[in-house]
């Protein structure tokens, strides 16, 4: 339950709708479905079975197959505490309007609401702009209910899943009934479910789907690894993991109609086409969602409150996710207290977060999820398929999951992880860095690529190599 809570959550309700709309819509979903199949859960079975088989968190379990390959398990453990940084502040967005449902206080125009009134969004990424208090607070709130929850433990985590998952997928498909009977809403659907064949020839679109498929499984971040390490050892490893995956894209092709029959409305409404709504950002849901909560016939107040306190159960199962592997990981190598570990990172998060509650805030956060999501992931997944498929005896780790798992999986599991998802991945993040190369992200100047994306992608690989040379108790 704890993995379907890591991989049900904001990536599915939040990002995905924006990656796949700024992607082609139905061009996006192809290769979303060829990457689910042929890296998700392939990979998913192969985190689990590592987690399960060498019983520890990833630095440990990389550290036993090589001591000079314990920098990899830091890597993935650092990668998704990046991830946490924004993603919480996502949440913090969630927390205000939790609020803000009970007036519906983004009125007629919820993107001039978001985008002005709440953010105060500048002109770009070094326009910072002041700090957004109520994002602020929001934020405490939310790092402050991390810590709580962490220091209790993965037993503990179990216990807050079982409660928490159910009910946002419920208000979701009573959000997705209200988005449909919209009119426009038929656009939309159209806009997201009929595919643009050209838009398969560009690369960008093919990584941003194994991305997306990465970043909502909590693939490449340690997280599989760290709680498949807990599970008991009659654990079906295989069932799981496709429970998770089709769980976790399931509720994203849900919220792609919630999504874009709202799109479909907007577009109607200002006789604009699809296309050109200009709102393909990470604030899409951040207008969608209100618009549709507006448009209930009866009791949307309620029905906000309930929707956004749902999006925070649904984040906050995927955020202690993120920050629990490099919990456990310090936990192992340098005996530091629970308690003290996880206080030491959510304060460290804390404070990585508060560039983006900033004016200029979504511009970072823009940049930051598409470099760590698009090229950090990725590169992770690709060298846990070079380590496992060629380092490690990949046939050991098959035998594992055969042996616990009901539904059996045979050689064509080794060809996926040793040949075809390292070939795809090298061939895609190649055509994607030729890419960006020759255009500019989203048009921001370079230096903002630089310090959004570069460096934090070196600092956490560099970072990495200092925690494995550090010796341990």
């Amino acid at each position: 339950m704890a993995a379907v809570g890591s991989a049900v959550g904001l990536g599915n309700v939040w990002r995905f709708p924006f990656v796949c709309y700024k992607n082609g819509g139905g061009a996006f979903l192809i290769p979303y479905f060829v990457a689910l199949f042929t890296a998700g859960i392939p990979l998913m079975i192969l985190e689990f079975s590592v987690g399960h088989m060498l019983r520890g968190p990833p630095p440990e379990c990389f550290k036993k197959i090589g001591k000079k390959l314990e920098w990899i398990g830091w890597w993935t453990t650092l990668i998704p505490f990046i991830v946490a940084s924004y993603y919480v502040v996502v949440m913090a967005w969630c927390f205000s309007y939790m609020i803000y449902s009970v007036d519906l206080r983004w009125g007629a125009d919820a993107g001039n609401f978001f985008l002005n009134t709440f953010l105060g969004a500048t002109t770009g990424p070094f326009v910072i702009g002041g700090f957004r208090i109520p994002v602020i607070l929001g934020l405490l709130a939310i790092w402050t209910s991390i810590f709580l929850i962490l220091y209790k433990g993965v037993k503990r985590i179990g216990k807050v899943v079982a409660i928490t998952v159910p009910l946002p997928t419920i208000l979701l498909i009573i959000l997705t009934v209200r988005g449909l009977t919209l009119p426009g809403a038929m656009q939309g659907v159209s806009y997201y479910l009929t595919p643009d064949f050209s838009k398969l020839l560009h690369g960008d679109v093919w990584l941003a789907a194994y991305a997306q498929v990465f970043f909502s499984l909590s693939l490449a971040q340690g997280i599989l690894i760290t709680y498949a390490s807990f599970l008991k050892k009659k654990s079906d490893i295989t069932n799981n993991a496709f429970i998770a995956s089709l769980a976790d894209a399931g509720t994203s092709f849900l919220a792609g109609f919630t999504v874009f029959s709202v799109v479909g409305y907007l577009a109607l409404s200002k006789g604009l086409g699809i296309e050109n709504l200009g709102i393909a950002g990470p604030y899409l849901t951040f207008i969608t969602y209100p618009t549709a909560i507006s448009l209930l016939p009866f009791a949307a107040s309620i029905f906000g409150i309930m929707f956004y306190i749902a999006l925070l159960t649904f984040g906050i199962d995927s955020s202690f996710s993120m920050i629990e592997p490099i919990t456990v990981g310090i936990n192992t190598k340098w005996r530091i207290s629970k308690t003290k570990s996880t206080a030491i990172i959510c304060m460290l998060g804390f404070f990585a977060s508060l560039i983006f509650t900033t004016g200029s805030g979504l511009h970072w956060l823009d940049i930051v999820d598409h470099f760590i999501a698009n090229f950090g992931l990725v590169l992770v997944g690709l060298t846990e398929c070079i380590v496992f498929g060629y380092l490690y005896k990949l046939y050991r780790l098959r035998e594992h999951a055969n042996a616990v798992s009901d539904i059996r999986i045979g050689r064509w599991w080794d060809i996926l992880i040793r040949f075809i998802v390292p070939v795809v991945l090298i061939i895609l993040l190649i055509a994607s860095l030729f890419e960006n190369l020759t255009t500019t992200y989203m048009g921001y100047p370079a230096w903002a690529i630089i310090a959004g994306g570069v460096i934090p992608l070196l600092a956490i690989l560099i970072i990495s190599i200092i925690l494995m040379q550090k010796r341990g108790k």
